[in-house]
């Protein structure tokens, strides 16, 4: 298991300089954020992708998910979605997950994370799922010969926000190739409890992310320490269980002090994980 921290906090470096960054604080892994400025796939050509390969050999990071949920480069946080009424909008985001699993591949990383669909705006509900489905199901034959898994992250205000909406839009779907990318703070924000929602949905659960969130629950990622969440809680679920996938520290909003809080939420964490006795690459139990 390998803690690693997105590089979506350092969207004022380059990558590269990112994942030199990550590795100087201590990281093991690394979530690289699919769209600009970092690895938005069509800026990147076969050269591009073996220096981003070269950078993560030498500073020993291990690329732990391929973060495809923004499109800045042609959006925004959340759109182009799979579920807009515009078929050439649901296209843009088709394409641009065929392209992150291609390149997934290259970097040899086993996930790639996708928004769920949403907001939801000017189209009913079960269309909406019915479009969400109708466009994994385009994208699920390329992840399946590839062997990379694309794991849907439930987000507060988006298509599938919670633990139930997870488990019914599951049922649609056969491919084990699809699952969770399972975003502690996001389950906080909507009202659950993180441990008994990663429990319930243990089966599906690919990567993690990991943030804490005010006891407001307002969706405000919060260096682990400043928030209300009790992540030793959600450890020793972990750990019951016999997770043996990665977790990943996601801390967008500091992106003026990436460093800094990376620092400080590793610090956070190192003995809660020790206290729950997980094995993680680096961290001495």
């Amino acid at each position: 298991m390998v803690f690693a921290y997105s590089s979506n906090a350092f969207v004022k470096y380059p990558l590269v300089e990112s994942i030199e960054k990550i590795a100087r604080i201590g990281f093991k892994g690394i979530e690289i954020m699919c769209d600009k400025p970092h690895l938005y796939p069509p800026d990147f050509n076969a050269e591009d992708l073996a220096a981003v390969a070269a950078a993560l050999e030498r500073c020993g990071l291990k690329a732990t998910n391929l973060n495809c949920f923004t499109l800045f480069a042609v959006g925004d946080t959340y759109l182009p979605s799979w579920i807009e009424p515009d078929e050439s909008r649901r296209e843009i985001r088709i394409r641009h997950t065929l392209a992150c699993l291609k390149v997934a591949e290259r970097l040899k990383c086993k996930c790639i994370s996708i928004p769920p669909g949403g907001p939801v705006d000017g189209i009913g509900e079960h269309e909406a799922f019915v479009l969400f489905r109708k466009g994994l199901e385009r994208v699920i034959p390329q992840a399946e010969a590839l062997d990379i898994h694309i794991l849907i992250e439930p987000e507060p205000d988006l298509l599938i926000e919670n633990t139930s909406q997870f488990k019914a839009f599951m049922k649609e779907i056969s491919s084990p190739i699809v699952g969770l990318n399972f975003d502690v703070g996001h389950f906080y924000c909507v009202g659950e409890d993180p441990a008994a929602a990663f429990e319930e949905l243990f089966e599906w659960i690919g990567h993690i992310h990991i943030e804490d969130i005010a006891d407001t629950r307002i969706h405000r990622h919060l260096v682990p320490g400043r928030g209300a969440i009790s992540f030793i809680s959600v450890f020793k679920a972990m750990k019951r269980l016999g997770y043996a996938g990665d977790i990943c520290l996601e801390l967008y909003p500091y992106v003026d002090m990436p460093e800094l809080a990376g620092r400080e939420g590793l610090a956070y964490l190192t003995p809660i994980f020790q206290d729950a006795d997980l094995n993680i690459d680096g961290i001495s139990n």
